[in-house]
């Protein structure tokens, strides 16, 4: 792995907007960039080849739900991950933690690992630091991450200081195990809406010598401020050379403050589950396609976008009459739509942080981002 800065925003502030270019096993990332979630191998509804025409450079997977189903080690025998959903651009994993403690019980969580029931087949399982490693790097996913404990949005501080420690002392268990040739592991800062833990965490997990790291347990219900300074604490634990992935944050307005803080990468659900439910961006604001107005409107959904929906002409009708009718047609026309936008707000946001002009981005975006998303 290579990350080079190629643009920092000079201001007199302790961290600020970069723009760089990673270069990993799969390909070179032009940061900051945004990766689209598919979780199971595949963005739901799209093929790799829809993400490739919508312009996304790394997309993120998730190593619990596919050590569930089919299993990391079918995956491995198939080739690994990039050719099992035949995408030959970077993929990062994630380790499932979030998931993997939305089933357990706090009782379950111990040193050792995560005890939970499969909801596959309901048996019991164990997932520890090193089974999170090893299925990632059964993946040969470009980038990993450690398992970590994501403490639910309004934690007490006590609860928060025992889960910092314990991803810790989890990170190095995994540094331990973790022996993949070209896949690089990433550590992940953990501290609730604390600053002090942010940064502690930050500190310590830096100085375990990972080449890059995740900020993890943000946007799960604490309010916007809240956010921007548990961030702003994390990174001001971070080594200013190595890459910064915000896990699970992603409204358009939340990227571009967050950017402006040096994150590098981003992921969410946001622009797929938001099509699915009918909600697309563009650049006037929020298209919400089940509207009777859209019933026999000709246009498509932006005139001057070039994504896959829109250069092939479909109309805002046809989009709603599929949307109606429950095709699944619609929802991958949509999700394409809504990639496209990402891929471009990216495309933007790399533009003006040399230029300075970041903050005319955001009051662009401002008066829809926050008050339209779903």
């Amino acid at each position: 792995m290579n990350f080079e800065i190629t643009s920092p925003n000079q201001t007199d502030r302790v961290r600020t907007a970069r723009t760089g270019t990673l270069t990993l096993e799969h390909g070179v990332v032009q940061t900051p960039a945004f990766m689209p979630c598919a979780s199971r191998a595949t963005v739901r509804g799209c093929s790799s080849r829809d993400l490739a025409e919508t312009g996304v450079q790394i997309a993120v997977s998730n190593g619990y739900h596919l050590h569930l189903l089919p299993g990391s080690d079918a995956i491995a025998r198939c080739g690994g991950l990039h050719e099992f959903m035949r995408w030959d651009r970077p993929i990062l994993t994630d380790s499932g933690g979030f998931q993997v403690f939305s089933l357990a019980k706090p009782r379950d969580i111990t040193e050792e690992g995560v005890r939970f029931r499969s909801p596959v087949d309901g048996s019991e399982m164990l997932f520890t630091p090193e089974l999170a490693v090893q299925v990632q790097q059964n993946l040969g996913s470009d980038i990993a991450m450690p398992l970590d404990e994501c403490c639910a949005g309004g934690a007490e501080r006590e609860y928060v200081e025992h889960s910092v420690q314990m991803t810790l002392r989890w990170a190095e268990r995994c540094r331990a195990a973790h022996d993949h040739p070209y896949q690089q592991l990433f550590g992940i800062v953990q501290g609730g809406t604390f600053p002090d833990l942010r940064e502690l965490s930050a500190r310590e997990t830096a100085a375990m010598g990972f080449p890059g790291f995740g900020i993890g347990g943000l946007s799960v219900g604490e309010g916007r401020e809240d956010m921007l300074v548990s961030l702003q604490a994390a990174m001001n634990g971070l080594p200013e050379g190595a890459p910064v992935h915000l896990m699970g944050v992603g409204t358009p307005l939340d990227i571009v403050d967050c950017a402006a803080e040096g994150v590098d990468l981003f992921d969410c659900v946001l622009p797929t589950r938001n099509a699915r439910h009918g909600s697309v961006m563009t650049w006037q604001g929020v298209v919400r396609i089940s509207r009777a107005e859209h019933a026999e409107d000709t246009r498509p959904l932006d005139e001057n976008c070039g994504c896959p929906t829109c250069s092939q002409g479909f109309s805002r009708a046809y989009l709603r009459h599929l949307f109606k009718a429950k095709e699944t047609t619609g929802a991958r026309l949509l999700s394409l739509h809504n990639l496209y936008f990402y891929t471009e707000l990216m495309a933007r946001v790399r533009e003006a942080i040399p230029t300075g002009s970041l903050a005319e981005l955001r009051a662009e975006i401002s008066p829809w981002s926050e008050r339209d998303q779903e």
